[in-house]
């Protein structure tokens, strides 16, 4: 991640004035963008700043976030802060049923799979697409299911900035990738294809790797660019892993991750279809 850069002074004074005196601790600092916790007597918030190209997009993630229905955030010029949501991770929650196959962990986690299936149909109700879904990108907070990380959301009017390129290339879409690689500027996100991520976020919760088996495919991931990976992507051929720890959830996501944009069910039918299983 590389060594963490200064907290901007400006951020550190806007989270005090909300928090009280408060304690900096580094969470990550990647692609030019930096989040620090910032814990106070009063509150606990988080601080989020950009760096060279990400500068820009730590700004549209302060508009996006102004734009979203209960949240907000105060930004500066290449910075804001929002309110901390405490809970963990779609990933940290299905740690037991990875890990032990136990059936308490299964339950536990095929909850969790429901709830974010439901945060993302929310999100789909008010119009937007997050396009940057990822194991880490849903908190399981008391109250619900918070999504972060909005620095991708796009919604019709708010136009997507022309560096996306579809999130986290192991879980794009194939028609997204397919446009990515025709060159299509600012590419724009779809309900169908968050779907399609939104499945994948699950599938590898449920086995600790990425659905597709690039290994199958002649792919050495670690040794293709990203654009390169999406090309292949982008042909749909890639076939998804063949391990099946979980084959009952597996079923329904394979079902997802192999169907055509047209055919794929909303966040809402999925998580209705996902209570149905048994853990």
């Amino acid at each position: 991640m590389g060594e963490f850069p200064p907290c901007p002074r400006e951020a550190v004074s806007m989270a005090e004035y909300r928090c009280g005196p408060v304690e900096l601790k580094e969470i990550t600092y990647r692609r030019g963008s930096a989040v620090w916790k910032a814990t106070g007597p009063v509150a606990t918030v988080a601080i989020k700043s950009g760096y060279g190209e990400g500068a820009e997009i730590t700004v549209r993630e302060a508009a996006v976030l102004d734009a979203l229905a209960g949240c907000s955030a105060t930004a500066g010029s290449n910075w804001y802060v929002t309110d901390w949501v405490d809970g963990p991770s779609t990933w940290e929650v299905f740690r037991s049923a990875r890990e032990s196959a136990d059936d308490g962990g299964r339950v536990q986690a095929l909850g969790g799979a429901i709830e974010l299936c439901r945060a993302v149909a929310a999100l789909h109700a008010e119009g937007w697409v997050h396009s940057d879904l990822q194991p880490s990108h849903g908190i399981h907070a008391t109250a619900g299911v918070r999504l972060i990380d909005f620095a991708w959301a796009w919604h019709p009017g708010f136009e997507q900035h022309p560096a996306f390129r579809g999130g986290i290339t192991h879980l794009v879409a194939p028609e997204l990738a397919a446009s990515i690689a025709a060159g299509v500027r600012p590419v724009r996100p779809s309900v169908q294809a968050e779907v399609y991520a939104l499945a994948g976020v699950l599938w590898t919760c449920v086995t600790g790797a990425w659905p597709l088996d690039y290994v199958a495919a002649g792919i050495d991931w670690n040794a293709t660019t990203p654009d390169e990976l999406r090309a292949a992507i982008a042909t749909a051929e890639i076939p998804l892993a063949a391990a099946r720890p979980w084959a009952e959830v597996q079923s329904v996501l394979a079902d997802v991750l192999s169907a055509g944009p047209q055919k794929r069910p909303t966040a809402v039918e999925l998580a209705n279809v996902l209570t149905e299983v048994v853990p």
